[in-house]
């Protein structure tokens, strides 16, 4: 990736609103090469998609974890199962596969005590294959990013 790849990709990731004219001028480039290069990061995966960031707070989700997911074996019906299901659950944000104690790390949030209860016993639990199931409460946020280093 160029020099100029990371200058739109910083820009873009502070503001995924900005206009192709104000990009360009912002990196020092002119529009219709700004945009075919912002295409062509598009067509490539490195953009995989533009989003809206909401405060979870303020939206009223006051409910922040952070779930540690172990699986009895790895069975890949099981592992399969597990993720085909968390994907398409709104409640978890992020779901890592990592090494150590835990096999999955689940970042969830929801309404309240009562939606996480609700989550485990009418979704989590309900999986094939859930060893343990491990939950961290968020007590303050100190950095959340979306953007990379570039």
């Amino acid at each position: 990736m160029e020099a100029q790849d990371r200058r739109l990709l910083r820009i873009l990731q502070g503001n995924g609103r900005i206009s192709n004219q104000e990009l360009a001028e912002a990196a020092g480039m002119s529009a219709s090469a700004c945009w075919r290069r912002v295409r062509a990061l598009e067509e490539a995966g490195v953009i995989r998609r533009y989003a809206a960031l909401v405060d979870t707070q303020k939206a009223g989700m006051d409910f922040h974890a952070i779930v540690h997911v172990s699986l009895t074996r790895h069975d890949h019906g099981h592992v399969d199962t597990f993720i085909d299901e968390v994907t398409g659950r709104p409640e978890v944000l992020d779901c890592f596969a990592t090494t150590g104690e835990a096999d999955y790390h689940l970042r969830v949030v929801c309404d309240d005590l009562a939606a996480y209860n609700a989550f485990l016993e009418g979704f989590l639990f309900r999986l094939p294959g859930i060893a343990n199931v491990r939950t961290n409460l968020v007590l303050k946020d100190i950095k959340q990013e979306t953007g990379i280093g570039l």
